[in-house]
């Protein structure tokens, strides 16, 4: 099956489910129909930046039971820019040059990476600066990369987060309370609004469509009058306050990270509207766990569409889910702009339609 290769493949930021099922696609494809080296590069671009490169043999043996298994084989990091690394002494130093050169020590040929649209652009920043063969795979479970419907970890994340809405019914029920249910989405609302509509939420706050706070207490007074006196409310990590203002916790190290939109709804809301709230951070939970059955089949159809573009010697590019099926499209069209909830898209007008209060 044409000329013998050694390929690499590293998955880069957040970890997600379906990681593992796409390295497994990719070992499959590329050892057992073109006979070619698969190399795992552990720690994303980290991998490559020790000597020797930290980087292990893949095979068919080795992947086989990965399809189910949440995370990442190879471990990954959303830490430390290449072009400006952190150094022991505090200092940052531009280190592309030694990844490129771990790329060439490991005799690669060509290199796929997974990650989200930040790690992506960075991948090919460096493939451009040291001439490398760069195939792209989108994850994220925000699914915000650009062009394609659907990335992998998506719809592990939401079917988590809608099991957890389908629990939270009960409870709210029982105590006639308000829930509200924090979800990731740092730059988009794509759980949020998926989860909302299919765990049968009365609320959903994204951060594509501002909210006032009177118009949520407004539905939660009207389903009390209904004789409805429980609410279910979703809402992303990335929502403003009504001021406008981003929510962020902050660790003893002084590292910001968003988060307390929900606790912020939840002291608004019990004020306004008389009903006693709880709030569910979901967080981390979205990330781990057994993919998805649809998450599988996505994965495994970007491992070997990833491995085919290698074969046909197609660089640059980034497989994308569009119309139900494979199709790939250059990677600097892929992250020159990421997807948001179109505020009259489908699932706006669903929600809409559904009776479902946005805020606004």
């Amino acid at each position: 099956m044409g000329e013998h290769k050694r390929i690499g493949i590293l998955t880069s930021g957040g970890d997600c489910a379906g990681l593992n099922a796409v390295i497994r696609a990719v070992v499959y494809r590329a050892t057992g129909t073109y006979h070619w080296e698969v190399l795992g590069i552990r720690q994303a671009t980290n991998g490559l930046l020790v000597r020797p490169p930290d980087a292990i043999c893949l095979d068919i043996e080795k992947v086989d039971h990965l399809l189910t298994a949440g995370g990442t084989m190879l471990g990954t990091t959303n830490k430390g820019d290449p072009f400006a690394f952190p150094m022991p002494d505090g200092s940052l130093r531009d280190r592309t040059v030694d990844i490129i050169e771990g790329y060439h020590q490991l005799g690669l040929d060509a290199l796929i990476g997974i990650g989200g649209d930040g790690s992506l652009a960075i991948l090919r920043r460096i493939a451009q600066q040291g001439n490398l063969n760069l195939v792209a795979i989108p994850k994220t479970i925000d699914n915000d990369v650009g062009i394609t419907e659907r990335s992998i970890g998506f719809d592990t994340a939401v079917n988590i987060a809608t099991e957890a809405l389908d629990r939270l019914h009960f409870t709210a029920a029982s105590h006639s309370r308000v829930m509200i249910v924090e979800v990731m989405g740092r730059d988009a609302g794509h759980i949020a609004i998926s989860a909302g509509i299919a765990g049968g939420a009365d609320v959903i706050l994204i951060p594509e469509i501002s909210y006032k706070l009177s118009n949520i207490c407004d539905k939660i007074r009207e389903r009390q009058e209904q004789g409805r006196n429980y609410c279910l409310i979703v809402v992303a990590e990335s929502v403003r306050t009504e001021e406008g203002e981003q929510m962020m916790q902050i660790n003893r190290l002084g590292q910001k990270r968003l988060g307390g939109i929900g606790q912020y709804l939840a002291d608004a809301i019990s004020i306004c509207s008389g009903a006693e709230t709880r709030v569910t951070v979901l967080g981390h939970i979205q990330r781990g766990g057994t993919p998805s059955p649809l998450e599988r089949l996505i994965a495994s159809a970007f491992g070997v569409a990833a491995v085919d573009l290698i074969a046909e010697g197609k660089y640059d590019q980034m497989v994308t889910w569009q119309k139900r099926e494979v199709v790939s499209v250059p990677l600097a069209d892929a992250i020159a702009k990421y997807r948001v909830v179109e505020s009259d898209g489908t699932l706006v007008k669903t929600a809409r339609g559904l009776g479902i209060c946005l805020g606004d």
